[in-house]
């Protein structure tokens, strides 16, 4: 799944990169800051965005 997330160095800008889900590292289905994953490129965030495809 393609999403865009925000890194925690950036977590105070907001700065979103985006990238397909490699990994979910959140075990709880919900969660205030939004699901930890790691994308296929080894960057950490949580998931702000979810791409659909047109």
């Amino acid at each position: 799944m393609k999403v865009r997330v925000v890194e925690k160095q950036n977590q105070r800008t907001g700065k979103l990169t985006e990238g397909i889900v490699q990994r979910i590292l959140t075990k709880s289905p919900h969660h205030p800051h939004g699901i930890k994953v790691m994308l296929e490129n080894g960057i950490v965030g949580r998931v702000k965005e979810l791409i659909i495809p047109s």
